[in-house]
């Protein structure tokens, strides 16, 4: 069978970069995001996620690199000219316009009128499932139907990319899972390329084809939610992508892709794999595990099986969240951090009482070592 051809970009950066006097806001950075691609921009406040957007969406210009959509240069060109919809936060909804004016608007302005806009208006909206509103005000609506008019009018005159900046930031926890399905079914029927601007971890996991940390105006890493969050290069990536437990320790051997390992707090030695940067004895890492990918158990000792580490303490605290249990477990080192394991609440969480002495443990495949 011949293989696939290979998908054509639909945005590509080259050495985009944007300073405010002595301050860099975005580094040079490369980037290409390919046709029908959800890509995600995360990363905290200050990290250049945003203008990075702003640079590929014309509203800032770029102190040098250049920015192509479909192979054309528009580095200057104006937001219209780039064959780009935009969405935001505030929704940016007309009050004094009816929903269907408010879709409607965009072709108004690309002189598209007649019974071709009113086709255009009433299939965005029937993608939103909003097309009973047509002629409420935006004022009678709520929150997360705003947010889908102000979609469906990004829809409506089809756009090559959809850039949207924090959309769902304005919404509550229940009202943002429903929109994060609506965005991602829309994405599915439609093929159109999307970048998504968040500082929600769990929402670019969930939403994304790949995920672009940025971190100081730079790319930390860039790949599918599965690579930064069982793979990640850096210890910034694995400690901003979900919950962490980094510990100290010292390479002690080097085996290929698997070093052994001496716990710096709290003594005894494990293995695990690298990540990132090559790695060598001597060298102080950081030994991330994820809480559920460790093994909890009543007493100072161990079970035995295939696990590669133990580390004993007390419990220090239990927590049930909802559908996860979490035990905080107090290593017997004055200053070290606490670790964090977690499994399905499922079982009694009274399994651990406060000050009760457990051994974690945890398997080579589970656990990552980094370069501090």
């Amino acid at each position: 069978m011949p293989a696939s051809e290979p998908k054509s970009s639909e945005l590509k950066v080259s050495g985009l970069a944007k300073r405010y006097g002595s301050v860099v806001a975005l580094a040079p950075t490369d980037l290409d995001v390919t046709r029908g691609e959800f890509l995600t921009l995360l990363g905290p406040s200050g990290s250049g996620k945003t203008t990075l957007l702003s640079l590929v969406a014309g509203l800032t210009h770029p102190d040098e690199g250049q920015v192509f959509i479909n192979g054309s240069d528009v580095t200057f060109g104006a937001p219209y000219e780039r064959d780009i919809g935009l969405v935001f936060q505030n929704y940016a909804l007309f009050p004094h316009m009816t929903v269907a004016q408010n879709v409607g608007f965009p072709l108004k302005m690309r002189r598209i009128g007649g019974a071709e806009a009113q086709r255009r208006v009433a299939e965005a909206l029937d993608m939103v499932r909003l097309g009973h509103t047509a002629g409420r005000l935006p004022r009678e609506l709520s929150g997360g139907q705003q947010q889908r008019i102000a979609l469906a009018r990004c829809l409506v005159y089809r756009p090559s990319i959809i850039l949207m900046d924090e959309p769902l930031g304005a919404l509550d926890r229940k009202l943002r899972d429903q929109m994060q399905l609506e965005i991602k079914r829309i994405h599915r029927e439609l093929g159109t390329t999307i970048i998504y601007v968040t500082h929600d971890q769990e929402e670019a996991m969930t939403m994304s084809d790949r995920i672009c940390l940025m971190n100081g105006g730079r790319i930390e890493q860039l790949g599918t939610p599965g690579e930064l969050y069982f793979h990640p290069r850096t210890l910034f990536v694995a400690d901003f992508l979900g919950e962490s437990n980094l510990l100290p320790a010292v390479v002690t051997d080097v085996a290929g892709e698997s070093i052994g390992l001496s716990l710096r707090e709290g003594g005894g030695s494990a293995r695990a794999r690298i990540g990132g940067s090559p790695l060598a004895a001597g060298q102080n890492v950081r030994v991330m595990v994820r809480p559920q990918n460790l093994v909890i158990s009543p007493g100072e000792a161990a079970p035995a099986d295939s696990a590669t580490a133990t580390v004993r303490g007390r419990v220090l605290d239990v927590m049930v969240s909802g559908s996860l249990t979490k035990i905080y477990v107090e290593r017997a080192v004055a200053d070290g951090e606490p670790i964090v394991a977690a499994y399905p609440t499922r079982r009694a969480a009274g399994e651990f009482n406060l000050g009760q002495q457990v051994a974690l443990r945890w398997h080579e495949a589970d656990a990552v070592a980094l370069a501090e």
